[in-house]
């Protein structure tokens, strides 16, 4: 209503402003269409192949269509990955010159469930038949595109599969490699140490600059390379209900509670309404003037609204409380009368056999043996009841056997038949064996809630047409006012706030705070949008969101901002450094300690493999190596480690005894680079050149 509201007090300017945007549209046609101006024609290029929107669109409107329920934005997401992954891999695959026979090709087909397994494929014997294919394609000419693609496909995933052959047979293994992991677990170092912590100085101490982040940065740009991204701030004006609107609703309510006088126009007469306290019809009063329709179920008072529940729970038959908040609703209650029982709780062991619906059985045992086993359990829960948790979760084939077979509070009905009426037709702390589809259950009933049944008129608190046309108003105002101005002036002007800057990549659709506003972000990347521009946009069920694009934040290193939190410790770590290595003077371990304020300590049999320092300090690999390349009695100069400098001193080194055979931590090392073959894709993106033009066209 507020909607229509507008448009009748805004209808001469609303035509002018049509007007005017459907002459921008034209315009702007024009120009996107290639008539005035360059506009690009591909979605992206992976090392200068480039990829056609065309083809792009295509795809992910399929994926769209898939059923999987995912957004535009998600569909184009999941195909750009895969356009680029296939690039990248056909690529690898045409500079390896790999070549995929018939016979490999159609070993590839089957796998696929809708063509292996087709009954319209398989010879007498159930057999995918390579002939009948064939057949089948060449009597359905029009069938042949989906061959096509389906060969298509197949060849990429049989020449992976030989490319991934290729890598796993390169990963190989050496003796040495083997001997170097025994050493590194078995040759132990003793050795005494100073430590000039790095925490032994404030960080208000060392500062860092940007230009020293940048310079950080620029010695590894691959690690601290950044898309393009938007900082977007903005102003939230909520469109919901005022004092006053609330106010009305509760008065709405309440007088719903007593009867009304209303003309009639057919007998022109006035008619007396009865109220809800009176209606003999309680069901169709409520759906005559709830916003929520009538529900005859039984709730239990744990679900009732916290606030009021005790006063609703203890209702006679017939009486009203209200009105009441329960949340966005002004709501009155009728009690319509009490039930005990309406929802369980128990607990059960299952105890499954061969045929029955459960799939996570224990032992294979035959419907005898299962309902032998079912009696024991009953036999020793009746003898011992206390034993009921250790026995579900030794015995029990359910999942529920984790929680001790606990399978919380239920509703009637919600269980199978058998199990359903032994739960509800027994008291608590009745044990009983049933038989249902899933096997032989031993039942426990714990706990029962009673129920009260309410008809509620709820209706929803929310802004009105005079609220909604104060809000709209006051959304404009800003927007036009903040058009070139100081954004934050005009907020606070305005007695607004404004929330803090949200960076998003071009194809995020999440928006901060506010969740998926794919709209807002788009705005922000499209061409014609310029840092400082301002726009509203309407929100459905939020209120208006008055954005400004921040800033822009071009492809190359992440801003300084996002970088400082990681790369600001490493650089006051290293200044500490040169302060305490000052520090640190002396030719014997005791004068350095001395020099610095620390004690010496003794660090005991630490190995390569385990390189941690006692004292809860931590792993230190760069110190422990130090001290096994020292000989006995010799100093180091100072080290820098993970938590501070340190000199070592060593006392001495203990080689391991030689072996014979290193085989055993051959094939350790072995395992442990097995998983090497899945870094292959990440390090051809990484070198690869990747142009993504997706935040220019709509998604």
């Amino acid at each position: 209503m507020a909607v229509l509201a507008k448009i009748r007090q805004r209808s001469a300017l609303l035509i002018g402003v049509i007007a005017l945007a459907l002459l921008a549209f034209i315009i702007q046609d024009l120009f996107s269409s290639g008539n005035f101006g360059e506009s690009s024609k591909d979605v992206g290029s992976i090392n200068g192949k480039d990829i056609s929107f065309e083809d792009f669109r295509i795809k992910v409107s399929s994926v769209e269509k898939s059923g999987q329920g995912i957004t535009s934005t998600e569909a184009a997401n999941r195909v750009w990955d895969q356009e680029v992954s296939i690039a990248l891999l056909s690529s690898e695959f045409d500079k390896l010159g790999l070549r995929v026979g018939e016979k490999h090709l159609f070993e590839v087909l089957k796998a696929d469930q809708n063509i292996g397994k087709n009954p319209m494929f398989l010879n007498a014997a159930g057999v995918f038949d390579v002939a009948k294919f064939k057949e089948y394609f060449r009597a359905n000419p029009e069938q042949a595109q989906y061959l096509k693609d389906r060969e298509k496909d197949a060849d990429l995933n049989a020449k992976y599969q030989i490319y991934n052959t290729l890598i796993k047979a390169g990963l190989y293994t050496t003796v040495a490699e083997g001997k170097l992991k025994y050493e590194m677990e078995a040759n132990k170092v003793n050795f005494a140490f100073a430590a000039g912590l790095y925490s032994s100085i404030k960080d208000s101490d060392v500062k860092v600059s940007d230009s020293e982040i940048v310079d950080f940065m620029k010695k590894d740009e691959k690690k601290f390379k950044a898309d393009e991204t938007r900082e977007i701030q903005y102003v939230l004006i909520e469109d919901k209900a005022s004092k006053e609107d609330e106010a009305e609703i509760k008065a709405k309510v309440t007088a719903l509670l007593s009867g009304s006088i209303v003309y009639n126009q057919k007998t022109g007469k006035n008619d007396t309404l009865p109220g809800f306290k009176s209606a003999k019809n309680v069901a169709d009063f409520v759906n005559s003037n709830s916003d929520v329709p009538y529900d005859s179920t039984y709730v239990a008072k744990k679900d009732l609204p916290a606030v009021d529940a005790d006063k609703l729970f203890t209702l006679a038959p017939g009486e009203v409380y209200g009105p009441y908040i329960f949340g966005n609703y002004y709501c009155i209650s009728k009690s319509l009368g009490f039930k005990a029982g309406v929802n369980a709780k128990a607990s059960h062991i299952l105890i499954s056999y061969e045929g029955t619906q459960v799939p996570n059985q224990k032992e294979r045992r035959t419907k005898e043996q299962a309902k032998a086993k079912a009696e024991e359990v009953l036999a020793q829960v009746n003898a011992n009841p206390d034993s009921f948790l250790m026995l579900a979760f030794t015995a029990s084939d359910d999942s529920s056997a984790q929680q001790g077979g606990d399978l919380g509070y239920f509703g009637q009905n919600q269980m199978v038949k058998p199990f359903n009426d032994f739960v509800f037709n027994n008291p608590i702390g009745k044990i009983g064996l049933v038989e249902t589809p899933f096997g032989f259950h031993i039942i426990k009933i714990t706990d029962k809630q009673d129920g009260i049944r309410l008809a509620t008129v709820a209706q929803k608190i929310e802004a009105s047409e005079v609220t909604s046309d104060r809000v709209f108003t006051q959304a404009t105002k800003f927007e036009m006012d903040a058009a070139g101005k100081d954004f934050s002036k005009v907020a606070k002007d305005m007695k607004l706030t404004v929330s803090p800057a949200v960076t998003v990549k071009g194809m995020d659709e999440n928006f901060g705070q506010l969740g998926n506003q794919r709209t807002i972000v788009r705005w922000a990347f499209e061409k014609g949008t310029s840092k400082g521009d301002v726009k509203r946009f309407e929100l459905a069920n939020i209120g208006h969101v008055i954005a400004q694009l921040k800033n822009i934040n071009k492809t190359g290193l992440v801003s300084v901002d996002v970088a400082r939190p990681y790369v600001e410790p490493i650089l006051k770590n290293k200044k500490k450094a040169e302060i305490l290595k000052a520090k640190m003077n002396g030719t014997t371990i005791e004068a350095i300690a001395k020099s610095a304020g620390v004690a010496v300590q003794q660090a005991t049999d630490v190995t390569m493999s385990n390189p941690i320092l006692p004292g809860g300090v931590g792993q230190e690999p760069k110190v422990v190596g130090n001290a096994f390349a020292l000989a006995a009695g010799k100093l180091s100069a100072p080290i820098e480690g993970n938590t501070g400098v340190y000199v070592v001193k060593n006392n001495s080194t203990i080689k391991a005894p030689a072996l014979k055979d290193h085989a055993a931590y051959v094939a350790q090392v072995k395992a442990q680079s097995a998983q090497d073959v899945n870094r292959i894709l990440p390090a051809l993106k990484d070198n690869a050149k990747i142009v993504d033009n997706r935040a220019h066209f709509s998604y």
